[in-house]
């Protein structure tokens, strides 16, 4: 019988793969931490030790089901730190006859095993994940021919295919959407209840990082790891938000507040991005919550989660793959500028960036309004080279993988890639950040001044950005209000010389 040797990715701990479903002594499953995949970015601590927690959980998992392993910690004296190096090793040395892998969700990886494999002078076969809902080339070819991918065209689709919030062929409650209102302002009216402690000490784990001197950012507090590393932790942070937090979801999906990080999210991005948790049943369980207590729940706190995972993950990931590898190299303004240092840091006057960037460096995670309209925001204002906007969100948080990273960030955060994803810039003043926050109340800078002491930098920036990209832009439908306004402006001259001098001192402001 042919040795077979499978190889398992840090984010392909999937354990309802069809590979698991029987034991085989002829097949032994390789799995490795290495310093290919932990410098390849400076990466959140919390992050790295999600992903080395979670692989040792699923090989100790695999052990108990029966299964052959093959781990190479970190700190293993035969690692070779590299994908390509311990798998020519490892076959070469245990004589495995045949080399099998799923379909990894990043393009380096994918160009990567497809070498490796040509290398290999061994039967070598790939399989699918079995975790996404649509396949790779779902979204290229739902989008034919058209230059712009539009998200909701494509949801609704995959409503219609999955039988999700439907009712025959209508959507469910008469609307595809609730959008308008998922946009509540957060004043505490409604208490934010905790999310379960996992109560897991990561200590020794984070003295091999450090003894591996591995380069880490952002802070952890590892006694208390807060990060579900296992399926089963995974699906109880999933009952506790269906149970206490989805029921407000929708309401304050937009909304920031300093005092509270996470407000109603689920924080189970981490545990679906790493495959503990799949998206269907994420899905249809929360569908079934609005089915068994339409009254606790309602259309507009469930259809505005389900579209967060229905929608743009699977959009997001469909995108990924229609463009790369062109699309990790789009920069439609040309911007060069580098990030600030206080994006390393949080140390800014500006509060809105202080609690997001803050937070990010505290938890690994902020939600997808301060990613988008915080520091996406700022950076696309400021003029910052996506490349280094790039490199910031992939390392920063614990649910970045390049294949959702790179397409919300150089797509929709900072239309680099000229309206593929967003049909438009999202920047916005001070104007929408107070809408949607209580950050600006206690700022350093004024939000209603332009110009002048402390006048917020959004403000001025917004004007500037719009200003030096008309030639880009005014044409788009979307915006055509903006270069009105701008046309008609009396301070015109006078705001874009603030956000000229704030653009100069940047890592003052």
């Amino acid at each position: 019988m042919e040795k077979t040797v499978r190889l398992i990715l840090g984010d392909q701990l999937n354990q309802q793969h069809s590979w698991f479903g029987k034991k085989e002594e002829s097949v032994v499953y390789l799995m490795m931490e290495i310093r290919q995949e932990t410098d390849y970015v400076k990466h959140h601590v919390q992050k790295v030790l999600a992903f080395f927690q979670s692989m040792r959980n699923f090989a100790d998992w695999l052990e108990k089901q029966g299964h052959q392993v093959i781990y190479l910690p970190i700190d293993h004296k035969e690692n070779r730190q590299h994908l390509e190096d311990n798998i020519l090793h490892v076959v070469k040395s245990e004589k495995f006859k045949r080399f099998e892998y799923q379909l990894p969700d990043e393009y380096r990886l994918d160009i990567q095993l497809q070498k490796i494999c040509k290398q290999l002078n061994i039967k070598t076969k790939s399989f699918d994940t079995e975790h996404f809902l649509s396949d790779r080339e779902s979204v290229q070819t739902f989008f034919s021919g058209k230059k712009t991918y539009l998200m909701e065209s494509f949801y609704r689709s995959m409503r219609e295919t999955l039988d999700i919030l439907m009712h025959g062929q209508k959507p469910l409650g008469g609307k595809w959407n609730y959008d308008q209102e998922n946009r509540n302002k957060y004043r505490e009216e409604v208490p934010v209840p905790p999310l379960p402690a996992f109560g897991r000490d990561l200590s020794e784990l984070l003295k091999i990082i450090e003894k591996a001197e591995i380069e880490t950012l952002g802070t952890v507090d590892p006694k208390n790891f807060p990060w579900p590393c296992s399926r089963e932790e995974s699906v109880t942070l999933l009952e506790s938000f269906l149970e206490d937090l989805l029921p407000h979801f929708g309401s304050y999906q937009d909304a920031m507040h300093s005092g509270e990080p996470f407000l109603f999210h689920s924080r189970l991005s981490f545990a679906l991005n790493s495959k503990m948790l799949h998206p269907l049943e994420v899905i249809q369980k929360a569908e079934s919550c609005l089915q068994k207590n339409p009254e606790k729940y309602g259309m507009a706190q469930v259809e505005g989660f389900i579209r967060q995972i229905l929608g743009w993950r699977e959009f997001m990931r469909g995108v990924y793959w229609a463009k790369m590898p062109d699309y990790a190299q789009m920069n439609f303004f040309g911007h060069k500028r580098p990030l600030p240092s206080f994006f390393w840091n949080g140390n800014t006057k500006m509060n809105c960036l202080k609690h997001a960037i803050g937070q990010s460096l505290e938890h690994a995670y902020a939600h997808h309004i301060q990613r988008l309209m915080v520091t996406g925001n700022f950076a696309l204002l400021a003029g910052i080279d996506p490349d280094e906007v790039d490199q910031w969100y992939l390392g920063i948080y614990v649910d970045a993988i390049e294949w959702v990273e790179i397409t919300n960030t150089r797509g929709m955060s900072q239309f680099a890639d000229g309206g593929i994803v967003g049909t438009k810039p999202y920047v916005s003043s001070a104007n929408y950040i107070d809408k949607m926050s209580n950050y600006c109340g206690s700022c350093h800078y004024s939000k209603t001044k332009k110009t002048g002491d402390k006048a917020c930098p959004f403000n001025s920036l917004y004007w500037a950005f719009y200003e030096r990209n008309r030639e880009k832009l005014e044409n788009n439908p979307r915006i055509g209000f903006v270069y009105n306004t701008l046309s008609k402006m009396k301070q015109k001259d006078e705001i874009l010389e603030q956000a000229e001098s704030y653009l100069e001192r940047l890592e003052e402001l």
